[in-house]
């Protein structure tokens, strides 16, 4: 819905905010399962050139939207005021311009503003630190709530301190950072606080507990009474997690004691000291499609050890309805998937709240429904034949592209240059900035201020990156003659070295063009060919530098070191794979931008083992073996890649190469493969459960 302007001084315009509200109400009761969102910094457009006003009236603008029903807003996060810290005569102010409460609103709050403006710099200091002049307490109560941890080690110095009315350092944890993190946490479940806010409250309270830290003494025990223990781990195999982070600082914000036990954590170890802590919800995070097996096997040891404490699902890969149909029917206890850090609260409070039984039947049922849902599909899309999807593949013409020689290289990757192939936009929508960067660095809006910090601050810390050598990229890749062999591809091997085999899968779900792709077509079966692999890092030192920073209590810049590693591995790929063109000869007469290049506006494709059109990881091993990509990244056990900041794929130079979805696929053709890989077929099954178009005995 369009958020439109108000306190314009035309009357007209004055009730254009309360009719968002009523409209969002009227159509949430006959649309009850839609979701709305809405540009929220239009509302406030008349009063451009104080910010003061404009971040009041977006704080009580969500205020009363969520209450109306709004899901999603476009909002400045980072510069957002806190609903119950906005001073009580603006707030009214406010809320009589957004509720047309007077006739006379909008010519009170002009003349509000225009005694109070933002233009002088020195008084806007002098406003913004008067907060330092209260009690104590009342100090460390104002830094949680609005993330200031400028003063808070001289606060907690000053608490330590005889005659502070703190005796023990546990005093001070239990008495005003518990308090002020309580108050946090109830405007965070109120709409009054955004996810930004809360996170910097939480690195507020891991400064002042640093600082006290030292003066614990044994009998002190943890800090604060917590209203559960919550164990997280990211599942054996894998190595992501940005998202546990968020979701742990979110729910320690909230007064839930977190226990994280990092990445790469085996079952026996996460159930062994789940018991040794005595605790109350398990929670798992993975990114990469092995990990949601390994989810699953985490569930069904927790059965055959008799635990019965809920289990919280979450990671980008994991889906409700994952969870539902494979999870949970090997758990008895709860079994609660969560989206995102935000659903995170209300989802662990229903696990522990008085109505917990209440909340587990109907997230029972709702998973009950999920399953029968999907069961209901399976049945209506009836997979084609292995046999019949091979006689209707693409027929594609024999192109084959011979590069100037065969063999392996291994390259050290000049940052500098790389780094001009950058795709920023990914960049922003990490930091949950959207539309398009390039405007937002030229736009006077709020969306356009915070990218445009955010970019100031990227590039320091690129330049500190590159300039202080912090990380280095490096890159291994080569060709190797190919030939088709029916779904696989099989590759010479070069320098004396061995040769290996592709296996490739071939889509066998129904598509509106009658088409089933396998990524082998794209080789000739009777000519010359030849195919391209590459592993790039841009990860050397980053995760080590991002745990510095994390150890520091600096997650925005552990958060920032690696977002921008990850955008150096791509920018590195995108660099490397038109280098590898130019040696196909065709890549030499592409008359492309970088822009262009970035945009995939090229002939060829570079898939990668784990992604939609070879959804199979362990081919994987394939390529470090011919590639000996040992010494540029490894791979653990569930063939995710160290470091984190690591891609690999295969290059294809047939002109008519296009990605595509494998999708579901049938016993027939998982059968086949596993007698191609030489692998059991349930091991095989293991590694491609998320695509099995049927259900395992």
């Amino acid at each position: 819905l369009n958020i439109l302007t108000v306190g314009t001084g035309i009357a007209e315009h004055s009730t254009y905010a309360i009719s968002f509200m009523e409209a969002l109400r009227q159509l949430k009761a006959e649309f009850p399962r839609c979701r709305f969102s809405g540009g929220v910094s239009n509302v406030s457009f008349a009063f451009r050139g104080n910010d003061r006003v404009r971040e009041a009236m977006h704080a009580v603008f969500l205020y009363h939207a969520i209450q109306a029903g709004l899901d999603m807003a476009i909002v400045n996060a980072g510069q957002l005021a806190v609903y119950d810290e906005i001073p009580a005569d603006l707030r009214g102010l406010v809320e009589d311009v957004l509720l047309d409460r007077h006739p006379d609103a909008t010519d009170r709050l002009i003349a509000w503003s225009r005694e109070t403006d933002n233009s002088g710099v020195q008084k806007q200091a002098e406003v913004q630190h008067a907060w330092r002049a209260l009690p104590l307490k009342e100090r460390i109560g104002h830094a949680l709530l609005v993330g200031d941890a400028d003063w808070i080690e001289a606060d907690m110095d000053e608490a330590m301190a005889p005659g502070s009315g703190y005796d023990t350092p546990l005093s001070i944890i239990e008495g005003p950072l518990m308090s002020g993190m309580s108050r946090v946490g109830d405007l965070f479940g109120e709409g009054k606080m955004f996810l930004p806010q809360v996170v910097k409250s939480a690195r507020v309270m891991k400064k002042a507990v640093a600082r006290l830290e030292p003066h614990f003494t044994r009998k002190d025990g943890s800090a604060g009474r917590a209203q559960g223990r919550i164990l997280m781990a990211t599942v054996k195999g894998d190595v992501h997690d940005i998202g546990k982070n968020i979701v742990g600082v979110v729910l320690g914000c909230n007064n839930y004691e977190i226990i994280d036990m990092g990445v790469m954590v085996p079952a026996d170890k996460i159930l062994a000291k789940a018991r040794e802590i005595n605790a109350d919800i398990i929670g798992l995070s993975g990114l990469i499609t092995p990990s949601l097996d390994e989810m699953v096997h985490v569930a069904r040891e927790m059965e055959r050890q008799g635990f019965a404490v809920p289990l919280l699902i979450g990671g980008a890969t994991t889906s409700p309805r994952h969870t539902a149909v494979k999870i949970a029917p090997g758990y008895s206890g709860p079994v609660w998937h969560v989206k995102d850090a935000s659903r995170a609260v209300p989802v662990v409070g229903r696990m522990v709240g008085p109505d917990r039984e209440a909340a587990i039947q109907a997230n029972r049922d709702e998973q009950a429904e999920s399953r029968r849902r999907w069961k209901e599909r399976q049945s209506q899309a009836p997979l084609t034949s292995l046999i019949e999807a091979r006689a209707a593949a693409p027929i594609l013409q024999d192109t084959p592209a011979l590069p100037d020689r065969f063999g392996v290289e291994e390259l050290d990757l000049d940052l500098r240059q790389i780094a001009r192939w950058i795709d920023w936009g990914p960049f922003f929508r990490t930091w949950e900035i959207t539309g398009h960067w390039r405007r937002l660095l030229e736009e006077d809006s709020d969306e356009g201020r915070a990218a445009q910090a955010l970019w100031k601050d990227a590039q320091a810390l690129l330049a500190q990156l590159i300039d202080g050598g912090l990380i280095r990229a490096k890159a291994r890749y080569g060709f190797f003659p190919a030939r088709r062999a029916g779904d696989d591809v099989v590759l010479e091997g070069v320098d004396g070295g061995p040769g290996a085999t592709l296996h490739f899968l071939r889509r066998q779900e129904p598509h509106h063009t009658g088409r089933y792709p396998c990524l082998s077509d794209l080789i000739s079966a009777t000519q010359p060919d030849s195919i391209g692999l590459f592993v790039v890092t841009a990860g050397i030192g980053a995760d080590a530098l991002a745990a510095q920073h994390e150890a520091a209590n600096d997650p925005y810049t552990s958060i920032m070191v690696k977002a921008l590693a990850d955008r150096l591995a791509e920018a590195g790929t995108e660099w490397l794979h038109n280098r590898m063109r130019c040696r196909w000869e065709y890549g030499k007469y592409e008359d492309l931008s970088i822009e262009d290049q970035i945009r995939g506006r090229y002939y060829g494709i570079r898939p990668a083992p784990g992604y939609p059109a070879c959804p199979d990881h362990t081919e994987k091993a394939t390529l470090w073996r011919m590639l000996g990509a040992d010494a540029v990244a490894t791979l653990t056990e569930s063939f995710a890649m160290l470091p984190a900041a690591t891609v690999s794929g295969v290059v294809f130079a047939h002109p008519m190469s296009e990605y595509f979805l494998v999708g579901r696929l049938g016993r027939d053709q998982i059968e086949d493969c596993a007698r191609r890989k030489g692998m059991p077929v349930a091991e095989l099954e293991r590694w491609l459960a998320p695509n099995l178009g049927y259900d395992v005995d």
